[in-house]
């Protein structure tokens, strides 16, 4: 079967086009937004295609009718007119100083200043960019169109790290994204993209003719691969990828939705596959955690951290109101809208009357990547430990052997370091949760924080497991809480074996300490 070349890492649409790579046609958005001349935002996770998408806005307004032939555009445009293009990339670049985003931007002006000219006045970011945007527009006779990428990447790597490097990032950007106002006459099209819409920046109230179609439901597959377009565009993919694991094609679809889908950006919108990990996968021929393997947590972990926040919220699904997303405050207090802009958390449900979403993890690639990169910083596992114990935790509880499941579960616990405790037992509940939620990869594991409900129930082929643990009570307490509140209950008609499980745990080991079987 003849491999095609599948577009992974390639963000340029004239390269995907004139090199024959596999294309998602997504035309017909780019179709209806060039059709207006309203500047526009959108925010979508890194390595979602937000950089394509304004490749693609370029060679419409660059006229390439070449590049469109087949698809969607292609049949519904007749002028193909030229415009001045001013493309901005933020996103490859380290900063970590101001100077750092003076040289980017003034790199950029150079280039644009070497094509439409330059005054002697202006000496400012903003000042050459107004300039520039100007002789461009008076020089052609034509609107000039300006694209951003990833507008927020300076902030965003100086967030949390180092408060007067982002106000010094905050005024310069400020000063430059407002010209995208005061020049408003010289301009056809605007389209800035990034992962957060930062209100502390001004630029959007600056810039309060800025359309942010985020969360519009018109728009919320235009990044990302639907299922229908997974299936209409992949076809000898899929059956490459089914035939080199053994699998037929309907169970890798299914695999790959479980693993890859559940991307949504409006409540009741069709889910999105992540497309790097789509193209990734079938690349490869190897189911694997791509696009979380591709980022860091480490400042959301932080925040998270600064926050108190419980994450058994979060493990579980987290309510947040709609007025959370359109005030973007990025803050200590509230980490949850950076989280679900990032792509770690999705709509899930969304209630009308109370104006509330229910976010949760898209799919089990980001599932389990967030929780196995939360281990370390609740225990003190080495890294190529952590899939070794989840693995022979798995291992013990399948054959019923509870003492060994136990003394392993409290080696977990033996080397954590003394500065974790300063909230002990949300800690502790932390670190049960993760082991727990980890298992259900493999055992169909519930954890639960709700009162009514056993701590955690774990379903092996010949056993069901119900745990209670105390952190200030005794195991025969926790079995016999087992037992009033009749945690038992639901299992009565399975034919496996019932096993309680009631554990205390020792505040003064800072460990697992007495454990009773029934």
């Amino acid at each position: 079967m003849e491999t095609r070349k599948l577009p992974i890492g390639i963000q340029t649409f004239e390269k995907i086009r004139v090199g024959n790579y596999v294309y998602v046609d997504k035309t017909a958005f780019v179709w209806k937004l060039v059709s207006s001349s309203a500047p526009y935002f959108l925010s979508r996770p890194r390595r979602f295609g937000k950089s394509l998408l304004l490749s693609t806005f370029e060679s419409y307004f660059e006229g390439r009718k070449d590049l469109f032939e087949g698809l969607t555009i292609g049949q519904l445009e007749k002028e193909w007119n030229v415009h001045p293009v001013l493309h901005l990339d933020l996103n490859a670049e380290k900063y970590d100083s101001p100077e750092g985003l003076y040289a980017i931007l003034d790199r950029y002006l150079k280039m644009w200043e070497d094509r439409w000219g330059r005054g002697d006045g202006e000496s400012t970011p903003a000042g050459r960019f107004f300039d520039v945007i100007r002789r461009a527009c008076e020089q052609t006779g034509r609107g000039v169109v300006v694209l951003v990428d990833e507008y927020d990447k300076p902030l965003l790597q100086a967030l949390g790290k180092d408060n007067a490097l982002l106000e010094d990032f905050r005024n310069t950007l400020k000063a430059f994204y407002g010209v995208l106002k005061s020049a408003d006459r010289y301009l056809r099209f605007v389209f800035l993209t990034g992962v957060t819409k930062f209100a502390q920046v001004s630029v959007f109230s600056d810039l309060n003719q800025l359309s942010d179609i985020s969360m519009w439901p018109d728009y919320a597959t235009i990044c990302g691969i639907t299922l229908e377009e997974l299936k209409d565009n992949f076809q000898p993919e899929i059956e490459q990828l089914a035939a080199t694991n053994a699998m037929d094609v309907g169970e890798v679809v299914k695999k790959m939705t479980t693993l890859y889908d559940g991307y949504h950006f409006y409540q009741n919108a069709p889910g999105v596959f992540n497309p790097f990990s789509v193209l990734s996968v079938f690349t490869s021929k190897v189911f694997g955690r791509y696009w979380f393997q591709t980022g860091t947590l480490t400042f959301l972990v932080e925040l998270l951290k600064q926050s108190d926040y419980d994450l058994r919220e979060l493990l579980d699904g987290v309510e947040a109101p709609a007025s959370s997303f359109t005030e973007y405050r990025v803050n200590v207090d509230n980490p949850i809208p950076l989280i679900y802009q990032s792509g770690y958390l999705t709509i899930k449900e969304y209630d009308k009357e109370f104006q509330n979403y229910l976010l949760a993890f898209p799919n089990d690639e980001v599932r389990y990547g967030f929780m196995d990169f939360l281990v370390p910083f609740y225990t003190s596992l080495a890294e190529d430990e952590r899939g070794f114990y989840i693995g022979k935790f798995v291992q013990e509880l399948r054959v019923g052997d509870v003492d060994a499941f136990m003394k392993r579960l409290r080696a977990f616990f033996a080397d954590f370091p003394y500065e974790l405790n300063t909230r002990t037992e949300r800690h502790y509940q932390v670190v049960f949760y993760l082991v727990f939620k980890l298992m259900g990869q493999f055992t169909g594991a519930e954890v639960r924080s709700a009162k009514g409900r056993a701590d955690a129930v774990v379903k092996t082929p010949k056993y069901i497991y119900v745990f209670e643990f105390k952190l200030d009570g005794t195991a025969e307490q926790a079995l016999k809480q087992i037992d009033d509140k009749g945690y038992l209950l639901p299992y009565s008609v399975d034919n496996r074996e019932v096993v309680k499980i009631g554990v205390e745990f020792d505040a003064n080991e800072r460990n697992i300490g007495k454990w009773l079987v029934e």
